[in-house]
């Protein structure tokens, strides 16, 4: 096995250590619940996902038409009156009954990185399926549901192992960045060293040379000095002879 799926499988590891673990237990399992319909609890299967409420509403819908041709409605059009309830009314489920079946489903977030899908079904109005009365009807609609959470599994881990490649480049390339940026910093740094030891020694003969003027300026000064005399003495004597 190469490095990169050991890291991806450790960043997924890491992602399924942050969840408690009652909760991760519960991903992806249908169990047996209720949802209060008309002020009455009605049996339901429920399955939680990993991802949100919006994700698990659009991937239940496109799994429900693709595998049981069954279209849920109540997202309004363009979101604009769209219902808590998804619903499809007496639509044909031969895996659960022969009878025609009222098909409704509820999503909700329990936290901010996971959320729940509530099945439930019924004949007409008034007769719900039940792990009492239809036993074998409710089974089948579990079966539904678990069918269902094991390809939203599938496709959630897909997606994070997706993500989890992403967010590898992305490291990878900040890693690449990063080391060039200290490759040329410490490129530029040896050649500022290498200008400060030449300027220093520059400076160092600047000084010498200043100090070795200094004194042929002192000395200068004085021949300066006694060449002005001479030249006055000369120009005094012609001076002289001049008036003779």
């Amino acid at each position: 096995m190469t490095k990169k799926p050991i890291i991806i499988l450790l960043l997924l590891g890491s992602l399924l250590a942050v969840l408690p673990l009652s909760a991760a237990a519960q991903l992806y399992e249908a169990r047996n619940g209720s949802v209060n319909v008309e002020r009455q609890a009605r049996d339901a299967v429920q399955v939680q996902t990993d991802g949100s409420a919006q994700w698990l509403r659009d991937f239940w819908q496109s799994w429900l038409k693709d595998t049981y041709n069954i279209r849920l409605k109540g997202n309004g059009m363009l979101g604009v009156g769209k219902k808590d309830v998804l619903e499809a009314q007496q639509v044909p489920v031969s895996s659960v009954s022969g009878k025609l079946l009222n098909f409704y489903s509820i999503i909700v977030a329990p936290t901010d990185s996971t959320a729940q899908l509530s099945v439930y079904a019924a004949f007409d109005k008034t007769s719900y399926l039940s792990a009492t009365s239809t036993p074998s009807e409710y089974a089948a609609l579990r079966n539904i549901a678990q069918s269902f959470a094991a390809a939203a599994r599938q496709k959630a881990y897909r997606e994070q192992l997706v993500a989890a490649e992403e967010q590898l480049r992305a490291s990878e390339k900040e890693k690449e960045r990063l080391a060039k940026d200290v490759t040329n910093l410490q490129t530029n740094t040896a050649a500022n060293l290498l200008k400060i030891a030449t300027l220093q020694k520059q400076n160092e003969a600047n000084v010498l040379q200043a100090r070795q003027d200094s004194v042929k300026l002192v000395r200068n000064t004085q021949e300066l000095e006694l060449y002005k005399q001479r030249v006055q003495r000369r120009r005094d004597q012609l001076s002289a002879l001049d008036r003779k």
